[in-house]
């Protein structure tokens, strides 16, 4: 099955990684390139190492409607048997470009949350092109259970959205102390320093501001935040008004997430929502403790399978401050909980390919397996453990 993937743009980001992750992971009969319609950054440079073809659609925003048809014509010269579209652009352009092209297309929802998509504000505007274009494809794919729900609830066909998760690779994520000892070497950290870690995007929604209260809070614990935003220069002056510039390190966009992981002692992610939260699964995967605030890869799971994840039921700096310092003592790492085997990208990729089954029967020897859909607001008990 030959599939062409569309996606707003490939700078550094969770969709992003996410879909480079799944084409690694994809098996032999299927085929896949790449359309980014803006922004071909450093995940583009990731695909092509893989061997996947990218073409840069060199779209100039959200209303050049000149890039429709530019995008139709290749998804019809492409001869491709199926359209995968990935963020809000994408999917709304993908799809009409799909259906004039007379190809099946299927839509990840990655970043829906209940007042915002993408980081931006939901409007009514948004919602309704959301839904317009949504009945031109074939299905949709939730990232999660709570994504799921919230599709339904904006009308969305029950039986069109499948929860296909976001995946990791357990083994990339493990923890190494030959990585831990070089990357706070590097960083010029001790190995009695407590060092608390984070990784997203600067953004409001993702709450870094009351990790840096916290941390500043905290004499001896040291902050290093993974990832850039529009948000940089202003937790870069919070820390600075508190005194803390030191202790707190803006370390941009990095490939080396892993590394960083087995540096750190505890992880936290305060974000107010979430689509699902795949850094609380790659620190669980590194044997961290995690401090979560909305958290669908966890909060979605039967009890149990994240022993290491706790929940930041308030939104005050206080509750963060003291659950951090009841960390610093003893900090031995965790065996990786029932939480990262169900999410093993392995597992995720088998998922995909029923939808894409279901979505283009027609294609030779791609039947889908005869097991009943997922129901999209459930995560069946029985699938909680399996590879």
């Amino acid at each position: 099955m030959k599939v062409l993937h569309v996606i707003t743009g490939l700078g550094v980001g969770g969709a992003e990684q996410q879909l480079r992750l799944l084409l690694r992971h994809l098996p032999a009969p299927y085929t896949a390139e790449v359309v980014t319609l803006t922004n071909p950054g450093a995940v583009a440079d990731g695909l092509r190492a893989d061997g996947v073809p990218v073409t840069h659609l060199g779209m100039g925003g959200n209303r050049d409607l000149g890039a429709l048809p530019r995008l139709a014509r290749l998804v019809r010269r492409g001869r491709y048997d199926l359209v995968h579209t990935h963020l809000y652009r994408a999917c709304v352009y993908g799809r009409i470009a799909a259906r004039l092209a007379g190809v099946p297309s299927v839509a990840t929802e990655h970043s829906l949350g209940e007042a915002e998509i993408e980081g931006r504000p939901l409007s009514r505007g948004n919602r309704a092109l959301y839904l317009a274009t949504e009945r031109l494809g074939a299905a949709t794919v939730a990232v999660s259970p709570t994504v799921a729900g919230r599709l339904r609830a904006w009308g969305v066909p029950g039986q069109r959205v499948h929860v296909v998760p976001n995946g990791v690779d357990a083994a990339r994520f493990a923890f190494d102390p030959a990585a831990r000892r070089a990357v706070r070497a590097r960083l010029g950290l001790a190995e009695d320093v407590f060092v608390v870690g984070g990784v997203g995007r600067l953004v409001p929604g993702k709450r870094f501001d009351l990790l840096v209260d916290a941390v500043a809070a905290l004499p001896r614990a040291v902050l290093l935040l993974a990832g850039d935003g529009p948000e940089r220069e202003a937790l870069r002056a919070r820390a600075v008004r508190l005194g803390a510039a030191g202790r707190v390190r803006l370390l941009g966009e990095r490939a080396d997430v892993p590394g960083l992981l087995s540096a750190v002692d505890a992880f936290v992610s305060a974000s107010r929502e979430e689509a699902f939260g795949l850094a609380v699964v790659e620190a669980l995967a590194a044997g961290l403790p995690v401090l979560h605030g909305a958290c669908p890869a966890v909060d979605d799971l039967p009890a149990g399978l994240a022993p290491g994840a706790t929940a930041l039921r308030g939104t005050g700096v206080r509750e963060l401050v003291d659950a951090l310092r009841s960390l610093a003592g003893d900090r031995p790492r965790l065996p990786p909980p029932g939480a990262v085997v169900h999410y093993d990208i392995a597992r995720t990729a088998r998922l995909l390919t029923d939808v894409y089954a279901r979505a283009a029967p027609r294609v030779p020897g791609h039947a889908a397996h005869a097991v009943p859909p997922t129901n999209p607001t459930t995560v069946p008990p029985e699938e909680a453990v399996r590879p």
